[in-house]
């Protein structure tokens, strides 16, 4: 197909629908009171600012977010920090809760099914074209070129995908491609995921991102919603349906993953795990990271907290406030402890005479006097006990704490509270 000409970026006349309902299971107690997205992030953000920021960035001005598990935290995080957009300069931003918009006893039944809810909201805008996006992952791509390659293909729908090796790729929806990067067919974590024509080894699994043409979507999902034996779910039932009745075509993230120029690989992570989440965050004290949370020429916008520049306080021996290849936010006092290769969210206050080392504290914890922390992630607000050990006897921590097989311990309030008792 020829080239397809336009004077204006594809951007400005699509909407970025992000899907933002999900728990996130695997991250165990992190998200029993928040919605996987709201998840703090890189000390200072939440895990949906990537998606949406990646939106802005890539010039989309309409943004809708369909939210359902335990949205409160995730709702307040947009209300506070997403606020900027403004009608008047034909811009919108849309909170779209599972609010049984259908029928009295039906909540979003799956992906699909939380576009198709607010249809008739989304045709109020009349974006030309949607790109629908997964609220929990952590990368930094321009979705006006998958834009341009959807137009210029004359795709019925393109599917974001990423490169990975074929032996890992057992645990993501696996595109099989042909040499023009149309799939041909797609498979659900397969046990012997298809391989890449022009990279033997390697496989392209989705990233849950999709580009449609509204009209065309509406009509997918009009027919998706007819059909008794659906579960309503893109992964599941929109993509198959068009691999085998239309023109899917397959977008590789290498093509539009922003770089800066520190950053040599195209960055994208699921953190769906308690290791996986601990591992990306620590990865950020490296001296040269993978993923470049300080390019300006593509921000990470976040609802931007008031607070106190960061304090390291106390200097005599045994009691010195330092901080070694860490990430320190607004708000945090380091008084008279030792910080190694860790990262802290907004309003940490470090007492004496302790140490943290490999931890991921999200904000407003408490770390008593004397407290020792190895390899953990503290869930915000809690209060952590003057003497407190974690990270030097894998039995105790096991016994007290959520311990990953990798040895990581996520602490938690309730579980600290259980020890006082």
């Amino acid at each position: 197909m020829d080239k397809v000409t336009y004077s204006t970026p594809l951007a400005r006349s699509s909407m970025a629908y992000v899907l933002a309902g999900g728990r996130g299971t695997r991250l165990m107690e992190l998200t029993e009171r928040r919605a996987k997205p709201a998840v703090y992030f890189g000390g200072k953000s939440r895990i949906i600012d990537f998606a949406l920021s990646n939106a802005i960035n890539s010039g989309i001005r309409r943004i809708a977010v369909a939210t359902q598990y335990k949205a409160h935290s995730l709702i307040r995080h947009l209300q506070r920090g997403w606020n900027f957009l403004q009608p008047v300069r034909n811009e919108s931003f849309d909170i779209l809760p599972a609010s049984q918009r259908v029928a009295e006893d039906q909540w979003y039944a799956g992906t699909a099914d939380a576009v198709f809810q607010n249809i008739d909201i989304v045709d109020g805008y009349a974006p030309e074209y949607l790109v629908i996006l997964a609220g929990d992952h952590i990368y930094k791509m321009d979705y006006e070129r998958m834009l341009v390659q959807h137009v210029n293909s004359g795709a019925d729908v393109t599917v974001a995908c990423i490169e990975v090796p074929a032996d890992e790729a057992t645990a993501f929806g696996v595109m099989h491609v042909d040499a023009t990067d149309r799939i041909v067919s797609f498979f659900e974590k397969p046990a012997h995921p298809p391989e890449l024509p022009d990279r033997p080894g390697w496989a392209l699994a989705s990233m849950g991102v999709y580009v449609f043409r509204r009209e065309f979507l509406n009509e997918q999902l009009r027919r998706d919603a007819a059909d008794p034996h659906s579960t309503r779910d893109f992964g599941r039932d929109i993509i198959p349906f068009l691999v085998t009745h239309g023109n899917a075509i397959a977008h590789r993230f290498a093509r539009s993953c922003i770089r800066s120029r520190d950053e040599s690989e195209a960055y994208w992570r699921d953190v769906g795990t308690v290791d996986a989440y601990w591992e990306a965050n620590i990865d950020l004290t490296d001296v040269v990271p993978e993923l470049d949370v300080y390019d300006r020429n593509w921000p990470i916008w976040t609802y931007a907290e008031i607070t106190p520049p960061a304090k390291f306080v106390h200097d005599v021996e045994g009691r010195r406030g330092t901080g070694i290849s860490s990430l320190v936010s607004g708000g945090c006092i380091v008084s008279g402890s030792t910080l190694r290769r860790s990262l802290l969210f907004t309003g940490v206050h470090l007492h004496s005479y302790g140490s943290v080392e490999n931890a991921v504290v999200l904000p407003n914890v408490d770390i008593g006097r004397g407290a020792r922390l190895i390899n953990v992630v503290v869930d915000a607000n809690v209060r952590i006990p003057a003497g407190l050990v974690v990270g030097e006897d894998p039995d105790v921590d096991a016994a007290r704490f959520r311990r990953t097989a990798n040895g990581i311990c996520l602490i938690t309030q309730p579980m600290i509270d259980r020890i006082a008792v």
